[in-house]
């Protein structure tokens, strides 16, 4: 097996960052709400209103879009009720909050064999490791970490902000995925058991999700494939017990570009046949009494324009 004591890391303040603190947008509403973004915050507060869950999921470019502001305010008012994102997320979202910057070239670090291999952010692997010895899920430890530590920039953390609020953060890993899995103080034993902890919480949570809301910005993979199987897993005991869960609501925004009428999923033979916000998302696990709605455009653009719907 490949000896990661071989490697050279290097600390934060000698990588070449592409976003700093200048990507953070102030909360200013939106000029413009589409039909989509109007209808779905209406749920949205009426889910609210009967206690019902709204759980926000997210890819890695979310963090990237600045949109975090947003995003708190929605929590801090009880709007959201969970986020769930992938190890890119809490990714960005550590080295925002330590250092007011992310993300490297991948084209440059790539080069030069350097691409992850940073000092600071691998001491997340230490906050997992240690969640793993206290059966803590991966979410709420790194949220923890940033709320109590010292992080200059941790007010934009939506990690911190769930910690604070008492609001559960899944974290939803792949092995391999994510730049700390370089690391030598990686262990995949302890991240594998801190996010199932976390997908037994969101199984949890979508036990409830019936009149509720479930949103996807920008997973393509990730999002749909957890919340499937969390779903399935909830119905399943719902079912056992005289229950359904089958009235609620799906928003997916994304940048793809998807036909006016997206009821159906698209044929095999189609290369939109393996988007899987679509066929999971938008058809299959509505299809017996949900529904749902599709919104393409930027994160920057698209979440504050829920933000501004859902606040008035």
């Amino acid at each position: 097996m490949f000896d990661r004591k071989k490697l050279k890391i290097k600390p934060l303040q000698e990588r070449v960052h592409d976003l700093n603190m200048d990507v953070f947008k102030p909360l200013v509403k939106s000029g413009r709400i589409s039909k989509p973004i109007g209808e779905v915050a209406r749920r949205i507060i009426t889910a609210r209103e009967n206690g019902k869950e709204v759980i926000f999921m997210m890819g890695g470019h979310v963090i990237r879009s600045g949109a975090q502001r947003y995003i708190i305010d929605l929590l801090e008012k009880g709007y959201i009720t969970c986020i769930s994102m992938n190890g890119s997320g809490i990714i960005h979202d550590y080295e925002f909050s330590l250092i007011g910057a992310t993300t490297e070239s991948v084209a440059k670090y790539i080069c030069e064999g350097q691409f992850g291999l940073w000092e600071e952010t691998a001491r997340i692997n230490d906050i997992v490791n240690s969640a793993y010895a206290q059966g803590t899920g991966m979410g709420l430890a790194v949220g923890r970490a940033i709320h109590e530590g010292d992080f200059p920039y941790k007010d934009i953390s939506i990690s911190a902000a769930c910690c604070r609020l008492n609001i559960p953060l899944t974290v939803h890993v792949g092995i391999g995925y994510d730049i700390i899995h370089e690391h030598p103080n990686f262990d995949a034993a302890a991240a594998g058991a801190a996010s199932y902890i976390d997908f037994l919480k969101l199984a949890d949570i979508i036990s409830n999700l019936d009149g509720g809301v479930v949103m996807n910005f920008g997973s393509a993979v990730m999002a749909p494939e957890v919340y499937l199987k969390a779903l399935s897993m909830a119905r399943n005991v719902a079912h056992q017990n005289g229950k359904t869960i089958r009235k609620f609501t799906t928003l997916v925004c994304d940048l793809l570009d998807l036909p006016e009428d997206f009821s159906k999923e698209p044929p095999r033979d189609s290369a939109a046949y393996y988007f899987r916000p679509w066929k999971t998302m938008l058809v299959r696990t509505v299809a017996d009494g949900g529904e749902s709605f599709y919104v393409r455009g930027k994160h920057a653009d698209t979440i504050p324009e829920l933000w501004t719907a859902v606040t008035g």
